[in-house]
């Protein structure tokens, strides 16, 4: 990796074979367009004989123009105008086809994920749905209190254009939110619970939120994120309908708070509503059905608005990537509110599948789920999994009642973390994804050949990100600046690109921004990495993140992978640091393992130092290294921002020579 100066578009927020995309190009689109049917041509398919004017019997015609006219005629047309400006006003030629059959009401719907929940209640009506410490609900109970919470918004006419922001962690009334929401029209936008009350003020503002639903623990955060806007506003400020959750398992002191200031219990809200209501889909799959909103770590974080057709298919991709049966048992230690859990939220209505809830998420509280509640699948970034290896044996179950499969993306994992969670009976899927593609969207699919090789070499292969998603059209690395796709040699560095049915719908009020994500017909992930012989795409950096030492770049995510395989090392990060010899040079953030001698931290740092020198190119070993926790965001990725700020304060490392 010896390529300089890159420069790709802003990174965006975390969390297939490459062959088959044709390479990026700056103007038209791929897969080709759904032109309208209906072109009359010769029978011998001449190209040249294709008439603008369709000759048809009289009856044939009446069907297309009633059709043209009818409802699912409009929105063809409006989207075909759309993908024809979008494309710059330049119209493409028809497609031909075998048929001129008309597109209806009996052969046609929007896709949603909505009508899983319908279709779990049916199935299996009293298998458990969700489980929350002593609440259980069946999939009957659960799409009754759907329907409820859909009438409840209504009746208050919150529907079509409407946000309603959820500030809350893992319990059934998010995971209702999930489908009750956009069951009445309306938009859902799951709120991190750890944003402090100036940057949710900045979201329920920016979304214009007309309710907000928040657990009773954190009522104060949306208080005070209520009264910032309200003080910004000044009297142009309307009031949301404030929804406060009640939960079993907490002091019943702030949920008193809560209704003495005029907030609406959630089952009393649930009570006003109609248990039989009846909801509709949306007419059109690309109306939005969340919103949700990236870190923001550097300025105000962006809307990311999502679609009920990329819902739909995202969810089933992810239940088919991960070979998820049906009635699965999932553990939420993932936040619901991070991608909507990835998608995870509609694939288990989809599976019939049974939610535990968890509310805080421990090694002890996962193996006792996994114990006791009969868990088979769970997701979580690679901190969480850190912290399962690295449990102590009085908070573990081992071995294993079962196989239990994991999902992890977020950030991307050191090997040695995979490799000692397979040895704990783990089964590991790693992925990889943005908000932007509504979690995860490639995935490491593993080749059974892989099983004859040595625990490194698999732990290797294992780390990279793979191949794109089965509902993602396009993935690519491809040069930042000319947009050519990078060749197939694991070295050559260029920022990954995705497009289809899997990227988001854009950027909510912030055009400049969809500009930039979306420029020459591809989502720019601002994520640096290479593509291997076999297809499979490995990312190298965040485009920040990348260390430029002496005019070489270092892969911050390099580094970590040694300093982690280091016997003393829980948890590392690596940034730049200012070097008056090079320019920059890394900096390794540690926080060592419980019973680590600590009484010579310089000692430590020398062994870190020199564990890497024997793994690492001379000038990738970390100069420095500082001990201590690492900051965290709710979904445990590591906080780098915060991290390259206390490097500055550090100031520069001197007369370094490697």
């Amino acid at each position: 990796m010896s390529h300089k100066n890159f420069s790709p578009k802003p990174r965006h927020d975390h969390t297939t074979h490459t062959t088959t995309s044709p390479p990026p190009a700056r103007h038209g689109h791929w897969p080709p367009r759904d032109e309208t049917a209906g072109v009359s041509r010769s029978p011998h398919r001449h190209p040249l004989l294709i008439a603008a004017t369709p000759i048809c019997p009289a009856p044939s015609c009446q069907v297309k123009a009633a059709h043209a006219r009818g409802t699912r005629g409009r929105l063809r047309n409006l989207r075909e105008r759309e993908r024809i400006a979008a494309a710059g006003g330049r119209e493409m030629a028809a497609e031909r086809d075998i048929d001129d059959l008309p597109r209806g009401d009996a052969n046609y719907t929007a896709l949603t994920p909505l009508w899983f929940l319908e279709r779990a209640a049916l199935a299996h009506p009293d298998r458990l749905s969700v489980v929350h410490g002593p609440v259980r609900y069946t999939w009957a109970n659960t799409y009754r209190r759907c329907r409820r919470l859909a009438s409840a918004l209504a009746r208050r006419s919150v529907g079509h254009g409407s946000t309603v922001a959820v500030i809350a962690p893992n319990i059934p009334a998010i995971y209702e939110a999930h489908f009750g929401v956009p069951m009445a029209g309306a938009v859902v936008n799951c709120v991190n619970i750890r944003l402090n009350a100036p940057t949710v003020a900045f979201l329920l503002e920016h979304s214009s939120a007309e309710v907000v639903m928040v657990d009773q623990e954190f009522f104060s955060l949306a208080e005070d994120s209520l009264r910032i806007i309200a003080e910004q506003k000044k009297g142009a400020f309307k009031q949301p309908l404030l929804i406060v959750i009640g939960d079993q398992t907490c002091d019943p002191a702030s949920l008193k708070d809560a209704l003495s200031k005029g907030a609406i219990e959630y089952e009393e809200f649930l009570e006003a509503g109609d248990p039989e209501f009846a909801w509709k889909p949306p007419q059109d799959e690309w109306k939005s059905i969340a919103l949700g909103y990236t870190s923001g770590t550097t300025s105000n974080p962006k809307g990311v608005v999502l679609h009920h057709r990329g819902a739909y298919l995202m969810s089933l991709s992810g239940a088919l990537i991960w070979g998820m049966n049906e009635g699965a048992v999932y553990l939420w230690t993932l936040p619901m509110f991070h991608c909507n859990g990835w998608c995870y939220t509609w694939t288990l209505a989809a599976l019939c599948g049974t939610s535990i809830c968890l509310r805080q998420v421990s090694a002890k509280a996962i193996f006792s789920a996994i114990a006791n509640q009969g868990v088979t699948h769970f997701c979580g970034a690679p901190v969480v999994l850190n912290t399962i290896v690295n449990a102590p044996p009085a908070d573990t179950i081992l071995p294993l009642p079962r196989v239990v499969n994991v999902m992890t993306a977020g950030a991307a994992p050191p090997p040695s973390v995979l490799a000692s969670m397979s040895k704990l009976g783990f089964r590991i899927t790693h992925t990889y994804g943005l908000s932007e593609t509504y979690g995860p969207s490639t995935v490491c699919a593993w080749k059974p050949e892989w099983n004859e090789l040595p625990d490194d070499e698999r732990a290797r292969l294992h780390a990279r990100q793979g191949i794109r998603y089965v509902g993602l059209e396009g993935l690519d690395v491809v040069d930042t600046k000319t947009m050519a796709p990078v060749p197939a040699d694991g070295a050559t560095l260029g920022e990954i690109v995705m497009r289809g049915n899997g990227v988001m719908k854009g950027y909510l009020k912030n055009p400049k921004a969809n500009a930039e994500a979306f420029e020459g017909g591809w989502f720019h992930s601002g994520d640096l990495g290479v593509k291997h012989a076999d297809g499979y795409i490995e990312v190298k950096d965040r485009a920040k993140d990348i260390i430029i030492s002496g005019g070489e770049n270092i892969s911050s995510l390099e580094v970590e992978k040694a300093v982690y395989q280091h016997p003393a090392v829980l948890e590392a990060s690596v940034v730049a640091r200012a070097d008056e010899r090079w320019g920059e040079s890394p900096c390794a953030f540690v926080t060592p393992k419980d019973g680590v001698d600590r009484s010579d931290d310089a000692a430590l740092a020398a062994d870190i130092m020199r564990f890497c020198r024997e793994r690492l190119p001379g000038y990738w070993v970390p100069k420095s290294v500082v001990f201590g926790p690492l900051p965290k965001t709710a979904t445990g990725k590591i906080k780098k921002h915060e991290l390259r700020a206390k490097a500055k304060e550090l100031g520069p490392v001197r007369k370094s020579r490697m």
